[in-house]
């Protein structure tokens, strides 16, 4: 369902205010399925991409730097402060603190030069029920040249006591608690292939935060991230979802599902698996991370 109205912006919103005024409403907010949300549509024209930003990314990410082509990834960074201006608003009805990204599905039509000028669009598609809240769905399309040549949809789920029906189990998310994952799902199977082990830094959290503009405390410092219930800090999921990538490759047109399952705490040593296009991220007890899958289209 697209947005009912555009709204023509001249720069990306500043991500941090839009983080400060998420957190101060959040209290505020009634979760429902059936309650109003923002029938806005965001565009942004004539974007160019901070190269020296994207090296930092493509640094900490793991994939090459230096090559004019955007990473599969990196669009949704590029979307990602007017998601916030939509989701901290006073017309969003869910609560920004506790907002859990539970999985995305990114579209690339063609390879995307890192020179090139794009128009973002980002718009919330609608609400919907989930067995543990309410769950809202997120677009963002990138254009260039009047063609679309990259979209994604993501997931958000707030929890809070509901009696709507079942929805199938979907648990972390970069920037917010996840509790055990859900039996009966992807957790039990065995293990795709291993293909490389990775340490990851506790600075990491930092470091992508840095290069994303996504500061959110649970993934700065443990002090930060206590106060959301985390022991530790976690690393962002879109960070996970990118270093898996960074390592798997994907075709100019493909499309890529990768869903959330459980926070990686920083620092940690997970694995990283792969079989026929799919690939995974676990931790050394075995509990899954991130579960995707890209395939060409």
């Amino acid at each position: 369902m697209m947005a009912d109205a555009a709204l023509v912006l001249t720069q990306p919103p500043s991500l941090a205010p839009l983080l400060a005024r998420g957190a101060l409403l959040s209290p505020f907010k009634r979760p429902s399925p059936e309650a109003e949300f923002p029938r806005t549509r965001l565009v942004l024209p004539g974007l160019r991409v901070d190269l020296a930003r994207l090296a930092a990314y493509e640094r900490v990410c793991g994939f090459p730097t230096g090559e004019d082509a955007l990473p599969l990834t990196y669009p949704h960074v590029l979307g990602f402060p007017l998601a916030m201006r939509l989701m901290s608003g006073r017309d969003f009805p869910l609560p920004l603190l506790g907002l859990v990204h539970t999985s995305i599905t990114v579209t690339r039509h063609r390879g995307m030069p890192a020179t090139g000028a794009y128009e973002l669009a980002v718009w919330v598609e609608g609400l919907a029920a989930h067995r543990r809240g309410t769950e809202a769905t997120v677009v963002t399309e990138v254009r260039e040249g009047g063609d679309l040549v990259w979209e994604s949809t993501s997931t958000y789920l707030t929890r809070h006591r509901t009696h709507h029906p079942a929805r199938s189990p979907e648990s972390a998310g970069p920037a917010e608690p996840a509790g055990p994952a859900d039996p009966g799902g992807e957790e039990g199977r065995q293990p795709w292939s291993a293909v490389a082990e990775w340490r990851i830094g506790e600075d990491v959290g930092r470091r992508y935060a840095a290069a994303s503009g996504d500061r959110n405390p649970i993934h700065l410092h443990p002090l930060t991230a206590r106060l959301f219930g985390f022991p530790r800090a976690i690393a962002h999921g879109m960070w996970t979802v990118a270093r898996c990538l960074a390592a798997h490759g994907a075709p100019d047109s493909c499309q890529v599902r990768a869903e959330f399952r459980a926070p990686v705490p920083l620092p940690a040593t997970v694995t990283y698996g792969a079989e026929d296009g799919r690939f995974e991220l676990r931790g050394r007890d075995d509990r899954l991370h991130v579960a995707g899958e890209v395939r060409r289209i």
